[in-house]
């Protein structure tokens, strides 16, 4: 079996192919929900909820990648990839949806795994990577009343996702 240190892996993979990763699988498993609903009750939700994610995904993901630099070919490819997976996740959740159960225990089981892996990636480039870096800075530190109002929307924004996690 092979052992390879968590830090040799970083060599061959940026910390936003990482953050991409996560929106990635993400954006799949909310797209074979939404392919795989028959009520309405569900499917209006999910569309709202699919829109403001990718968004908002997409604008922070953009930003992450234009910031990391990255060639041409590369940024184009985190694109396409980024563009694709919602629709290839309700194409899939189209094709599953007569013999997909949304209560079976497979079909919990695994929508949970996915959810879980993507939650945990998200979370630790959001705190990790994302948050740290913006406030530690030595801009923001060595302004209380700039940190204060970043404190604020944070949580602005935090209680807005879960308003809306609610609602969906």
């Amino acid at each position: 079996m092979l052992i390879v240190e968590p830090e040799l892996w970083l060599l061959f993979i940026d910390v936003k192919q990482v953050l991409e990763l996560g929106i990635l699988v993400h954006s799949v498993i909310i797209g074979v929900s939404l392919g795989a609903s028959e009520s309405p009750k569900t499917i209006k939700p999910l569309v709202a909820a699919l829109t403001f994610h990718q968004l908002f995904e997409g604008m922070g993901l953009g930003g992450c990648i234009s910031e990391a630099r990255f060639k041409v070919k590369k940024t184009a490819i985190m694109a396409i990839f980024f563009s694709l997976t919602a629709p290839v996740g309700i194409a899939i959740g189209f094709g599953v949806s007569t013999v997909y159960s949304e209560t079976s225990p497979t079909a919990l089981i695994v929508e949970g795994i996915f959810n879980s892996a993507a939650a945990g990636i998200l979370i630790y480039m959001a705190l990790v990577d994302l948050l740290a870096a913006d406030f530690m800075s030595t801009r923001m530190q060595d302004s209380p009343k700039l940190l204060i109002g970043a404190n604020v929307f944070l949580l602005l924004g935090a209680g807005c996702m879960s308003l809306l996690a609610e609602w969906a």
